[in-house]
């Protein structure tokens, strides 16, 4: 693993430079949306009434053009 490096310089916005992905906070809103739903089927809901992609841990992705030469070939 000595060689093993990051293929494509793209990181999160707002935490950091991690690479966590948005999973928990995804898998948060959904069980949220369907507890809404299984309570009262006869809502039209849909996922961004029940959650705030703006309370997310991340804000998006970026592209980072800035990279060291290891990532450019």
């Amino acid at each position: 693993m000595s060689r093993s490096r990051k293929k494509v310089p793209i990181s999160g916005i707002t935490c950091g430079g991690c690479n966590r992905s948005d999973k928990k906070d995804k898998t948060r809103a959904n069980r949220k949306l369907r507890r809404i739903v299984h309570s009262n089927p006869d809502t039209d809901i849909t996922i961004r009434d029940v959650s705030n992609v703006y309370d997310f841990a991340k804000d998006g992705k970026q592209y980072n053009m800035h990279t060291p030469s290891a990532y450019r070939k």
